[in-house]
C-alpha cells in the first residue's frame, strides 16, 4: 500500500499514512494541535528498492525455509509449553 506525507498547515507537524491510491485520507485535523486549517498532502520521494551488486537474490521459497530452520527450536519448545496447558471452553 501506497504512504504518504501528510504536513499540518498551522504547525508544521507530518503525518506518515498508508492507503490505497483511489481511498481518499479522512482525518483532516492534526493529532498536534487540531488546527482549523488541517491537513495536505506533501510531495515525498518513492522508495526504490536496489540490491547491491554484491548481494545474492534469494527465491522466496529458499528464504522462507532459511527463517523456519532456524526458528524450529523455538517453535518446537512452544509446541510442547501449548500441549502442557489446560484450556476451558468458553
Amino acid at each position: 500500500m501506497p504512504r504518504y506525507k501528510y504536513q499540518c498547515s498551522d504547525c508544521g507537524h507530518v503525518v506518515l499514512v498508508f492507503h490505497g491510491i483511489n481511498d481518499k485520507f479522512s482525518t483532516k485535523r492534526c493529532i498536534m494541535c487540531e488546527g482549523p486549517h488541517g491537513l495536505q498532502k506533501i510531495l515525498t520521494r518513492p522508495v526504490i528498492v536496489n540490491n547491491s551488486p554484491g548481494e545474492e537474490e534469494q527465491e522466496v521459497g529458499e528464504l522462507t525455509k532459511e527463517y523456519i530452520e532456524s526458528n524450529r527450536d523455538i517453535l518446537d519448545q512452544q509446541k510442547k509449553e501449548a500441549k502442557k496447558e489446560t484450556y476451558e471452553p468458553s
